[in-house]
C-alpha cells in the first residue's frame, strides 16, 4: 500500500507563496501518477493540478499561471509550487496518487486510489 504524507502548508499573506510537498512511500514511483485536490470552507472537495506517470500536467482553471506542479522520481515526491496566493486559495489540500493513470484522469477524485492526511493552507488579505 501506498502512504502519501503531506508537508509544506501554513499561513501567508495574499501575493505570498508556498511550496507543498507530498512524499509516497513507493519505491516504483516513477509508474504512480500524482493529483492535488484542496477542499475550502463550506465547498467541495476540488481538483487542483494533477501530473501523470509520464510528466503531463493539467490544472484547475482557477490555479493555471499560478501554480506549477512538479515531481522528482529519484524521491518519490510531487511538489505544488502556489505563487500569486489569493484568499480564495485557502484551503485543506490532499495529495491524492494512482497507477499508470493519465494527466486528465487526474482530475476525477474516484480515479485516485490513496490519499493522504492533508495540509492546512491559509491566505489572509
Amino acid at each position: 500500500q501506498v502512504h502519501l504524507v503531506e508537508s509544506g502548508g501554513g499561513s501567508v499573506q495574499a501575493g505570498g507563496s508556498l511550496r507543498l510537498s507530498c512524499t509516497a512511500s513507493e519505491r516504483t514511483f516513477s509508474s504512480y501518477s500524482m493529483a492535488w485536490f484542496r477542499q475550502a470552507p463550506g465547498k467541495e472537495r476540488a481538483f487542483v493540478a494533477g501530473i501523470s506517470w509520464v510528466g503531463g500536467t493539467t490544472y484547475a482553471d482557477s490555479v493555471k499561471g499560478r501554480f506549477t506542479i512538479s515531481r522528482d522520481n529519484n524521491k518519490s515526491t510531487v511538489y505544488l509550487q502556489m505563487n500569486s496566493l489569493k484568499p480564495e486559495d485557502t484551503a485543506v489540500y490532499y495529495c491524492a496518487g494512482g497507477w499508470g493513470l493519465s494527466a486528465a484522469a487526474m482530475t476525477l477524485s474516484q480515479k485516485l486510489t490513496n490519499w493522504g492526511q492533508g495540509t492546512q493552507v491559509t491566505v489572509s488579505s
